[in-house]
């Protein structure tokens, strides 16, 4: 990960990171980031390994009785490890739900820590900056949750996992930034059953879903990407396996923006649906000629995948409280797809923003 902060940085972003933050070795065991508190720095590993777990402590029957039934005797998990120039403690500041990890040193390691305050008024301050410090953290975000999936297998991934991303992208954005989507957008319908993204195929544009229901699955057998590329050319069937519903305010096919990778999921309508679509050359033009709608737009896709990275770690570790849907929610527990009271206000201009997205194009 050390090229992602040098290829994606220039040398006075690196050169305010090194004024501003203070670098010091901790030693073999010290916890860096604690699973549940808030973090007060962002820390930049220079030297060393850190280890990312899932804890969830043993003195809650239900939880032992999970871990039980899973086959599990430890109530941690290792998700990953981390390397030179991987970054920790960036979610706090995008108003994200709790941190479901414990991160820390497995040697002794040299870490850069940058106070959250200061970094988030330079974000604020120099979009530039924001806009190449976002683009930077997507990458190694997508990276995880990309290894996530290759170390715990295909089938560890929940099904039916709702992404609300219409809460965070409209929210995020400027009324500017939506008049020019709704300009260079074009409004499809797409019929049922239309596959709009095949995983590792090309994505042709941005979307943004305004009404009815598509699903997000994952291939089920580990074809190289070619073979499969072939396939779908051939119009040969492959099985899939739905992780998550999409409704409609909901933003696809973000993914080449990021580093140009290929999706790792399939997308197909389920119903009939309204789609508004950028091509992605008209995206790739306004990001790379407007600072500050890079700025945001990459913002909105750090939200994004931070999200779904934190539900995703919290499905595959132990901190659940029911078992089954459908029970009573109790008022001193935190669910995972509780929205956090730090993210209502957004929420509420984000549907105001969307009923007026739907009127300017006619959409009932």
């Amino acid at each position: 990960m050390t090229e992602v902060l040098l290829k994606e940085l220039i040398n006075t972003d690196i050169n305010w990171m090194i004024a501003t933050g203070h670098q010091r070795e901790i030693a073999a065991g010290t916890v860096l980031i604690q699973e549940g508190k808030a973090a007060d720095f962002l820390h930049i590993l220079l030297d060393g390994i850190l280890t990312v777990n899932i804890f969830q402590p043993d003195n809650n029957p239900l939880t032992r009785a999970f871990a039980a039934i899973e086959g599990n005797e430890i109530l941690s998990r290792e998700i990953t490890r981390l390397t030179s120039g991987e970054v920790v403690g960036e979610l706090p500041f995008l108003g994200s739900s709790p941190i479901a990890t414990t991160v820390k040193a497995v040697e002794k390691s040299l870490i850069m820590s940058i106070p959250i305050e200061e970094l988030t008024a330079k974000l604020q301050q120099d979009v530039g900056f924001a806009s190449r410090f976002y683009r930077a953290i997507a990458i190694m975000l997508a990276d995880r949750l990309q290894s996530i999936i290759n170390q715990f297998g295909r089938s560890s991934i929940a099904q039916n996992q709702p992404l609300k991303d219409v809460l965070f992208v409209l929210g995020e954005l400027y009324d500017s930034d939506i008049d020019w989507m709704m300009a260079y957008g074009t409004p499809h319908k797409i019929p049922a059953n239309t596959v709009i993204i095949h995983e590792k195929g090309t994505v042709d544009a941005l979307y943004i879903l305004l009404d009815g229901t598509m699903s997000l699955s994952i291939s089920e057998n580990e074809r190289n990407p070619l073979a499969r590329a072939f396939a779908i050319m051939e119009g040969s069937e492959i099985s899939g396996r739905e992780i998550a519903r999409l409704s409609k305010g909901e933003i696809i096919g973000e993914t080449p923006f990021i580093d140009g990778r290929l999706p790792s999921t399939t997308v197909k309508a389920v119903s009939d649906a309204i789609l508004l679509s950028i091509s992605r050359q008209q995206m790739a033009v306004k990001l790379q000629q407007d600072a500050g709608f890079s700025s945001r737009f990459y913002r909105v896709i750090v939200t994004l995948l931070s999200q779904r990275l934190q539900g995703m770690l919290r499905r595959l570790g132990y901190g659940r409280r029911v078992y089954s849907k459908g029970l009573s929610l109790a008022e001193n527990v935190k669910y995972e797809d509780e929205l956090d009271i730090n993210v209502l206000d957004h929420v509420a201009l984000a549907g105001k923003r969307f009923d007026w997205m739907l009127e300017r194009l006619r959409i009932n």
